[in-house]
């Protein structure tokens, strides 16, 4: 999209809209808008459209019944077409977005679908009616409103859609609050922020009559070369985990279903690779990559699941009963929905190559346990009723899957005699038109409220981490400043892969981003408004350094006559290729990309202090400069509210808080790698290769000082040398104080790791188990207590199952995963114990 708010009219809205409603055929004529909330069927399997008194009604609306009821007897009506139709969703528009939204889309969605045929049996889902094309807010209200009575009139018993949308940062549609990337929530090590916001996404989803959003992303990052680290909230999973389900629970408690994506193992692809296999074994799945949905789905109450892409050990999730209904259903106790993700059952054949055509793929993935075809059907048409009619497959495998469906249908409302088409954004308008809605008028609807963009603001500005400073930092007010970098004067620096104006927009560069995004040049241009701040690009993001050679050149120039440069450097998002970070964009290795590097050598031999900020979707190494750097300030796509953010850093108006949520490496080689690695996975004798990072997970520093004075056990000092004992199913409350030393106030990241130092199986060095964020005035003293249970000592042991296990252990009080503050010996005994997903997931924190 254009930087120039001015670029265009709103026509080209317009036009998308009346693209998107659908507008059904009915008797040769187009449809004239009249909603309705229910269809005219057999007065014997569905209430009239007047809501009948409860009495008269089908057992599968009277609301008084059970859900499980209700559901029970919708299913034996339902013809196997009409079971069928609810397996799938219907992408209207996914043939005629310029490039690919999702991997292969061109290829799958070659011709617009036939709309009535597909929905004259009922429909499951609806994709993407806002995060499709650019559509104004409330003209999308209506277009879904219109489909989904199209849709409740052609099928016997009036049954609507689920709507589904992609948010995670921020509902996928024009005009909506971009928030800043889950690596950016990470940073955070908020949940209590990350929630809030969650909550203000839902609410927007409902209101635009949405029901279902394909967030958070709970892939533990294991190799910073990955594409879609920006996606990932870290590289840790308790951190994950955490963030993960706080999101989860603002979003549900609007009463939108969260999906968690994607199950599993997908950000482990050998090198890094979109799609790639995955050879972890089974500890590191139990270990790392499976607790973020085990506490997601129990404490976050999680409705629906996406399975992965990628396959492991030869095993594709798309097709594994194990995963899909061992684990997540028998083992979890998981009662929801499980959805593909975008064409993932066609992969089984098309790229997997685990079955001979769609219809064996369908039969597959319908076993493994995958409930729902997304975005389209494909597989779970007519193929699937093909192969239930062949005996190919049973049909009670579809009236399983039919079952959850409808059950989430029912819990949200759908199948109640008085549930409407309208949204609540459009409530009042169609009450004024008697119940059409002419009368809605573009740009009624407000995606970006105050409220919105003051908590993105507050997520950026705790997100802000500063990784070294030599004293250049806070800038000053006097000074002459040269800002220089190819995102210094453009908004892609804010903007993560899904957001809507770098997802959509960019395929629509005639058009406004629809919400206002200050650049970090506008932003400091504003929060320094009496200092002289002059600017050069440098480069381009992704160019040669021989096509940028001349803006090299002229960029040094600038930084030669300023007093500090101002470096901004770091991604541009795209999808597949068309950016430097984001989906299908992974990376050789992790040097900046294009001519980057060369454009920071080429200032700092000016001899002028350069501040180094990147604005980007993965850390990159910068051990070849990090001697010669005044400071480095590290923003992961900080949102709309990024650049105003990123600038009250420098300046001093915000205090930095922020820590790593992923480590920093020194050097570009050497991945994968992790704070998260045992013994021989860190730097030793016997390999030319050191792993150590530039900055480790949790680092980050601050305007002002800290101390950590003082360690408590249970209230008491703990004796040198003397072990704390805990039983194997206890727990025991460590305390720590800590004390602002400096002139301002600030935030300190108290982090609390376990080390394990004699284990049945190879267990990292440390992991997280706690933290807790602590705000304290100029020479102000707080006390932090963890509650810590055994059980979060666990792991998966010799004999595959997870275990407390008796001995030694260490609680280290950190600032970081490197930097040890305070260490507490406790000792475990008593037997041995197995536990489960039932197990403590997380450390009790008390802030006094």
């Amino acid at each position: 999209m254009s930087s120039n708010r001015n670029a265009a009219d709103t026509s080209r809205t317009t036009t998308e809209v009346e693209r998107l409603e659908v507008t059904g055929v009915h008797d040769g004529h187009p449809h004239d808008g009249q909603l309705t909330a229910t269809a005219t069927v057999p007065a014997d399997d569905a209430a009239p459209s007047d809501s009948p008194a409860p009495d008269t009604l089908p057992g599968w609306q009277d609301s008084r019944l059970p859900v499980a009821r209700r559901v029970e007897d919708l299913l034996a009506r339902l013809t196997l077409e009409e079971k069928a139709a609810q397996l799938y969703g219907v992408w209207v528009g996914g043939d005629s977005t310029g490039e690919d939204l999702a991997p292969h889309q061109h290829e799958m969605t070659s011709e617009a679908p036939d709309w009535r045929a597909l929905i004259s049996n009922g429909l499951g889902q609806v994709t993407r009616a806002f995060g499709t094309a650019p559509v104004d807010p409330a003209l999308g209200a209506r277009a879904l409103a219109r489909m989904q009575e199209e849709i409740v009139a052609a099928n016997r018993f009036g049954i609507p859609a689920i709507a589904h949308e992609e948010c995670l940062t921020g509902i996928m549609t024009w005009k909506a609050t971009v928030y800043p990337t889950p690596l950016a929530w990470g940073a955070t090590f908020n949940p209590e922020l990350v929630e809030r916001m969650a909550g203000q996404i839902g609410s927007a989803m409902r209101a635009l009559g949405v029901h279902q959003g394909l967030a958070p992303v709970l892939d533990v990052i294991r190799d910073l070369r990955w594409g879609r680290c920006e996606e990932s909230i870290g590289e840790d999973p308790y951190l994950v985990a955490t963030i993960a389900t706080a999101y989860v629970r603002g979003l549900e408690s609007t009463g939108v279903v969260a999906t968690l994506k994607h199950l599993v193992g997908y950000s482990a692809s050998r090198a890094g690779r979109n799609h790639g296999p995955v050879s972890a074994g089974h500890r590191e799945l139990a270990d790392v990559l499976l607790p973020p949905f085990e506490m997601a789905l129990r404490d976050g109450g999680a409705r629906s699941v996406m399975h992965a892409y990628n396959e492991i050990d030869g095993i594709p999730p798309a097709a594994d009963p194990e995963l899909l209904t061992r684990l997540l259903r028998d083992e979890w106790d998981f009662t929801g929905t499980v959805v593909s993700d975008y064409f993932g059952i066609s992969f089984l054949q098309r790229l997997h190559n685990v079955a001979g055509d769609l219809s064996e793929a369908a039969a597959l993935a319908l076993t493994a346990g995958v409930d729902v075809e997304l975005p389209s059907a494909h597989c779970y048409g007519d193929l699937l009723i093909d192969a239930v009619r062949a005996g190919a497959v049973p049909e009670s495998l579809v009236d399983r899957a039919v079952t959850r469906i409808l059950r989430q249908k029912c819990e949200l409302g759908l199948l109640d005699p008085d549930w409407s088409p309208l949204p609540a954004a459009l409530a009042g308008t169609a009450e004024r038109s008697n119940g059409d809605i002419p009368g809605v008028v573009e740009g009624s609807v407000d995606l970006d409220p105050p409220a919105n963009r003051a908590l993105a603001r507050t997520i950026a500005e705790e997100s802000v981490v500063l990784l070294a400073n030599s004293g250049a930092l806070p800038l000053r007010p006097e000074s002459r400043i040269a800002m220089v970098g190819p995102l210094a004067d453009d908004v892609a620096g804010m903007l993560g892969c899904y957001t809507f104006p770098s997802h959509v927009g960019s395929q629509h560069p005639e058009l406004p981003e629809g919400v206002e995004i200050p650049t970090l040049l506008a932003a400091l241009r504003a929060e320094l408004p009496e200092t002289p701040i002059k600017y050069a690009p440098g480069s381009t993001v992704d160019g040669s350094a021989e096509l940028d050679a001349d803006a090299i050149s002229a960029a040094a120039a600038v930084a030669a006559e300023a007093d500090v440069c101002v470096a901004v450097l770091g991604d541009r998002a795209g999808l597949f290729g068309r950016g430097t970070s984001g989906e299908g964009c992974d990376s050789d290795d992790l040097r900046l990309p294009g001519a980057q590097a060369e454009l920071l050598a080429a200032l700092l031999e000016t001899g002028t202090p350069v501040v180094l900020v990147l604005l980007a979707g993965r850390p990159y190494a910068l051990g070849d400069s990090i001697d010669r750097l005044a400071a480095v300030v590290q923003a992961f796509f900080p949102g709309e509210e990024g650049g105003p953010a990123v600038a009250r850093v420098l300046s001093g108006s915000v205090n930095p808080s922020g820590r790593l949520p992923v480590s920093v490496p020194r050097t570009p080689g050497g991945q994968p790698n992790s704070y998260l690695n045992p013994k021989l996975g860190q730097k030793t004798d016997v390999s030319s290769v050191d792993p150590t990072p530039l900055f480790p997970f949790g680092h980050g520093l601050s305007y002002t000082a800290f101390s950590w004075p003082e360690v408590r056990v249970e209230g008491a000092a703990p004796v040198a040398d003397r072990p704390v004992e805990m039983p194997t199913d206890g727990s025991v409350t460590v305390s720590v104080s800590v004390r602002n030393d400096g002139d301002r106030a600030g935030t300190e990241l108290v982090q609390l790791y376990l080390h394990d130092p004699v284990a049945q199986v190879n267990r990292p060095v440390v992991r997280l188990i706690g933290y807790a964020r602590v705000p304290l005035e100029p020479g102000q003293t707080r006390q932090v207590d963890f509650r810590v249970h055994a059980d979060l000592s666990s792991f998966t042991g010799r004999r595959g199952h997870r275990v407390v296990e008796p001995g030694d252990l260490e609680l280290r009080l950190s600032a970081s995963s490197d930097d040890h503050r305070h260490t507490v010996p406790v000792k475990l005994t008593g037997p041995e114990r197995r536990v489960d997903h039932r197990r403590q997931l997380v450390a009790e924190v008390t802030l006094h």
